[in-house]
Parts: C-alpha cells; structure tokens; sequence
C-alpha cells in the first residue's frame, strides 16, 4: 500500500510539472527558435543548445536547419540562402507573434542574407554567435585545411576570382591589403555591406531593420574567428589594427542599418573570454548570460 501510494504521488507530480511548464510555455508565449549551423557544421551539434532553451524556456519550439551540412556548407552563400530561406519561410508564417534567430559561425552570414533579402519576415531577436560578420582574414586550422598551398596574405589571388567566389569562406574573406580586390570580387559580403554598388541596398536595409534586436557574441579566445572583432563587426585596417563597429564606415553610414540598430537601444554586444570557437553553443554561461534573456 505504501509503495502504490509512492508510486502515485510520483505519477501525479510528474503530470502536475509536465502541466506546469506546458502552462507557463502558453501563458508567457516563447517564440519559436530558429537555428543555422556553422561551416562544416551539421544540425547534430547543437544537443546542447537543444537542452539549453528547453530548460529556461519549456515548450519552446526549436527548429534547427539541416541544410548544407559538412562538406555541403562550403558552397556559395547565396545558393545556401535561398535553401534556408525555403526551408525557415514556412516556419515564420506559422508564427504570428515572430520568431528568433541564433546563428552560428558561418551561419550568421547566412543569416544576414536571409534577412536583408526577405522583404516580410518576422525575426524578433537575431542573435549571431561568433560569425565572421566583418569578414574573415586570419591564418586558422580551417584555412590551412582548405588552402593548404596558401597563406592569409596570398588567398586574395584565388579567393577574388569566379572560381574562388564558388567556395562559401571566400564570399566573406576581407583581406585589408587588397581592399579594391575585394569590393569588386566579393559577391557576397560586400554586397551585403553596401561596399559593393548595390542597387537593391535601401531594400535589404529597410528589409533587415525589420529586427527588433541584433545580439553580436564573440570573444578573444575563439581561435578561429579573426580578428575576433569580427563577430561584433571591428576588422583590421590596412595596417591589421582592429578598428572596432562605431569607427567602422559602415557604421558611421549606416549603410545597413546598424547605427539606426543602436539608436533604437536595440543593438547588443556580448563578448566572453575563454571560449573556444567550437565551444560557443555548447557553454551554459555563453547561454546565460548572452542568449537566453533574448528568447521570450
């Protein structure tokens, strides 16, 4: 009799929590999470992340992109907007109230064409985890991989040709020595940073000003992006001193919006030491204390 008595209790708290947190999960309302991996990244790699929102904000529905996974994510950047748009647009129209964005890595430039370029979506908080945002130009275990016949110094000469311009790392390699090479080579991020003429820059402007926060995360200790500045938008000048985002032209002209971003108190920077570039999405404290306020 004790043990059936035990063993009902159990049975009706387990029902009153599962009741519980689908309750809160009605009444406070969570938005739905959307998540884009990294380069040479799968859905895979966020089970902690999973664990993460389910346990600070229960009922949240997550979905993570499985698109363009491994080797697949080294294909151009547009190609892998137009996927992800296909693939997020119906998730977007099923939720009225908006939805979130977290973006890893390569995947916050993805998300940035997503969003300059779809004229009705309804991103609520766009958070970009140690993405490249600035562009890339560094000597990293990834380059050396790829381009192992080349260094940082000398990718300028395959990165800004047709060939180069097929391979996702080189739509958003910036090497400051060659700056004219870049704006007339880069088909992606330079256009994405009106550094590039772009007839169609007022449109994706008011486009991605449609955000109601842009959460920039990144820190000195990623070891892969570089410089590190980079995820919150510095990058080098020609002498590669980091020039950090309110010196930066683009910023200044806000040329796509994010000074307007900050003069709306809806631009955010969140920078942690001791994080490890593959380690950002699966560190409690990088969830914390940057993400996890940002996803009601």
């Amino acid at each position: 009799m004790p043990l059936c008595t035990i063993t009902h209790s159990y049975i009706f708290m387990l029902l009153w929590t599962l009741f519980g947190a689908c309750l809160v999960a009605t009444v406070i309302g969570y938005k739905p999470v959307v998540i884009v991996h990294g380069l040479f990244d799968s859905s895979g790699v966020f089970v902690e992340l999973l664990r993460f929102i389910n346990q600070s904000h229960p009922g949240t529905n997550v979905s993570v992109i499985d698109l363009f996974d491994r080797s697949s994510s080294l294909q151009p950047l547009w190609k892998q907007v137009e996927g992800f748009k296909e693939a997020i647009y119906p998730i977007m129209q099923n939720a009225a109230d908006g939805v979130h964005f977290i973006c890893y890595s390569q995947g916050g430039l993805i998300c940035r064409g997503i969003l300059s370029t779809l004229p009705n979506h309804n991103v609520h908080s766009f958070i970009s985890l140690s993405s490249p945002q600035a562009g890339q130009y560094g000597d990293t275990d990834y380059l050396k991989y790829l381009f192992p016949q080349f260094m940082k110094s000398n990718l300028f000469h395959f990165c800004y040709t047709g060939v180069g311009q097929r391979i996702s790392i080189c739509n958003y390699w910036k090497d400051p020595h060659h700056t004219d090479m870049y704006v007339n080579g880069s088909d992606y991020l330079a256009l994405l940073n009106s550094e590039r003429s772009n007839p169609n820059s007022t449109v994706w402007k008011n486009n991605f000003l449609r955000i109601k926060k842009l959460v920039l995360i990144g820190g000195p200790d990623d070891g892969v992006i570089t410089p590190w500045q980079s995820s919150q938008f510095g990058f080098y000048n020609d002498n590669e001193t980091v020039v950090e985002i309110k010196d930066q032209d683009l910023y200044l002209r806000d040329v796509f919006g994010l000074k307007t971003l900050n003069a709306r108190g809806d631009l955010f920077l969140c920078s942690m030491a001791g994080v490890e570039h593959v380690k950002w999405h699966s560190n409690d404290t990088v969830f914390n204390t940057c993400i996890e306020k940002w996803l009601v």
